[in-house]
């Protein structure tokens, strides 16, 4: 679903539809996304992100807690009233392999997925609405590409190892520089991956 570079030790991988529909509400899934960019926040912080009152925010980071998808943090102010909540894992992974075999567990699956598709591109919508107030850089390094190849099903799983590991090896070296204080010019990047199959 999405990792970060620095949050956590590993990724979870959901498997039962009581924390896939936890997760799978509009405003959680955006405050969850919220809080892996920003590492840790409050309610407040997070609430002034999404447009909500911070008492519904802590409403539903409750609720994320209550299945493990994120925890309190240490607190990065002098205030001690301020609960600090961060993920519990480097990210997430939700696979239709393990919500296959019955009606509500595969309905579950869809919705959750529809809305994760349509909050990610809702994102890139808001990239191209500010398109004008990024650098010339950053619009010249942005990418929309569109590829169709003739694959077979283990040729299209060796491709997303393959594109994976160049993941990963960039996050490595994201996290390497920022650690040696590389930070000038560094911002949040999202990178979406869709491959699947079709016929014509």
């Amino acid at each position: 679903m999405v990792s970060r570079d620095t949050a956590g030790d590993e990724n979870r991988r959901i498997t039962d539809v009581g924390t896939l529909k936890a997760l799978g509400h509009p405003l959680r899934m955006a405050l969850y996304r919220a809080l892996f960019v920003a590492g840790a926040a409050t309610a407040s912080q997070l609430g002034e992100q999404v447009d909500e009152a911070p008492s519904l925010v802590s409403y539903h980071l409750r609720k994320l807690a209550e299945h493990g998808l994120i925890e309190e943090a240490e607190p990065r102010s002098g205030d001690g009233r301020e609960r600090w909540w961060q993920p519990t894992s480097r990210g997430l992974s939700v696979r239709d392999v393990d919500f296959r075999g019955a009606p509500e567990k595969e309905a579950a699956h869809l919705a959750f997925t529809r809305l994760h598709h349509d909050q990610r591109a809702e994102l890139y919508r808001r990239y191209l609405d500010e398109r004008a107030t990024w650098p010339a850089e950053w619009n010249d390094s942005a990418a929309d590409e569109e590829h169709v190849l003739r694959l077979t099903a283990a040729q299209l799983g060796e491709l997303q190892e393959a594109l994976r590991a160049v993941i990963e090896k960039y996050g490595e070296k994201g996290r390497a520089d920022e650690a040696a204080g590389d930070t000038e010019g560094r911002e949040h990047v999202a990178l979406h991956l869709y491959a699947f199959p079709f016929r014509v």
